[in-house]
């Protein structure tokens, strides 16, 4: 195996696939990443067993030579040193060869390097999925989708299941769930081409966050397969695997309140400035407890107080208040989550009672909710 490639599209692509290598994976080879070289490019692959990642770096894109191949091959290299070395070479372009036993030489300008690989035969093969449904949505409303709701999910392994988000597929509309017990973000979508079948399954938590760091923002289509135990998302140079979570998901729908007793409508960024301030002196306490008042037609009053800190106290204008007065406490951080989850220049709040669960909504869409239960301190 011999080719010559351009630095800075390897060192991007050995971004991507290094987020699918561990270091403290029981298989020895997984701690590498594989090459394939062929006449159509390079393709890249670390996986760890949960998530795989491929990359594709073509010969030519956009009539600019990006590989050059003189022999075709492939290799298992080790992903931590192979990846320091490329990102630290002195040339645009580096020159990769297989030699004797394994042996690959490294070299760009005046530094060569010499490593062991290992057998690409005993790296383990992607899985193979029957792609009998094709999903797409576009890029950007994926990442959008995946960041409005996946910051809820569980980090608690007492219930594997809630580290991850739920996905629901019916009516040609796919529905996100995340809900860690203390609060839930819901998102929906429609899909852009006709699907007969109902799809449910759980996606890890931290599977959607590595695919959002490596998708850039585009509003081109990502392919999405399904299988009974593993989603496949494609775009044209990357193919990203991903085990999903075993077991039933709990029925959330019941969660979310039918009717109101007080409603407040107001200005997302002034109610997130005014949590944040408040929460400078919940922090120091253990839960981060803020309290929210209704106190006149249209203001609510913030606070929040450390008994060994002192106490902050804000009043807030509101567009409109409806209902019954109120008195509720709750996470600072979860409402600051939510409300930079939804994206909205004004939302609506609705509670049921001080110590009911209360959603924020959206007044620009009904496609995103926000759920949060109180804490009891009043």
């Amino acid at each position: 195996m011999k080719f010559t490639i351009q630095r800075d599209r390897l060192v991007e692509s050995l971004q991507d696939v290094m987020k699918a290598v561990s270091s403290r994976t029981t298989i020895p080879i997984l701690t590498g990443v594989k090459l394939l070289v062929n006449d159509e490019g390079v393709t890249l692959t670390g996986s760890d067993s949960d998530i795989s990642i491929e990359t594709i770096i073509p010969t030519v894109e956009d009539d600019k030579v990006l590989a050059e191949v003189e022999k075709t091959g492939s290799i298992v290299l080790q992903a931590r040193f192979f990846n320091d070395i490329i990102r630290k070479l002195p040339e645009d372009t580096v020159m990769i060869e297989v030699r004797e036993n394994l042996q690959t030489f490294i070299k760009s300008g005046n530094a060569e390097f010499s490593i062991n690989g290992l057998d690409a035969d005993e790296y383990p093969r992607l899985p193979q999925i029957e792609e009998e449904e094709v999903f797409t949505l576009p890029i950007d409303l994926l990442k959008t989708m995946i960041r409005q709701t996946v910051f809820a999910v569980s980090t608690s392994e007492t219930r594997p299941i809630l580290t991850g988000v739920h996905w629901k597929i019916e009516n040609n509309e796919l529905t996100f769930v995340a809900t860690d017990s203390h609060r839930l973000a819901w998102r929906k979508a429609p899909l852009d081409n006709n699907h007969s079948h109902t799809h449910n399954v759980v996606v890890p938590g931290k599977s959607l966050n590595e695919l959002n760091k490596i998708l850039d923002d585009s509003q081109e289509p990502i392919e999405m397969v399904l299988t009974q135990n593993q989603i496949l998302f494609r775009t044209e140079n990357l193919s990203f695997y991903s085990r999903l979570l075993e077991g039933n998901y709990p029925d959330t729908s019941r969660l979310i309140p039918a009717e109101s007793k007080t409603e407040v409508v107001m200005n997302a960024k002034e109610f997130l400035q005014a949590i944040d301030r408040a929460s400078l002196l919940a922090r120091e306490g253990r839960n981060n407890v803020v309290k929210f008042s209704t106190i006149e037609e249209e203001a609510v009053e913030i606070s929040s107080d450390s008994p060994e800190i002192g106490r902050v106290v804000e009043k807030v204008q509101t567009q409109s208040i409806t209902g019954e007065e109120l008195k509720i406490s709750f996470s600072g951080k979860y409402l600051m989550d939510a409300l930079k989850a939804i994206d909205s220049t004004d939302i609506r709040i609705s509670f049921t009672g001080a110590m009911r669960p209360f959603v924020i909504r959206s007044l620009d869409n009904d496609f995103i909710l926000q759920l949060i239960l109180p804490v009891r301190t009043f």
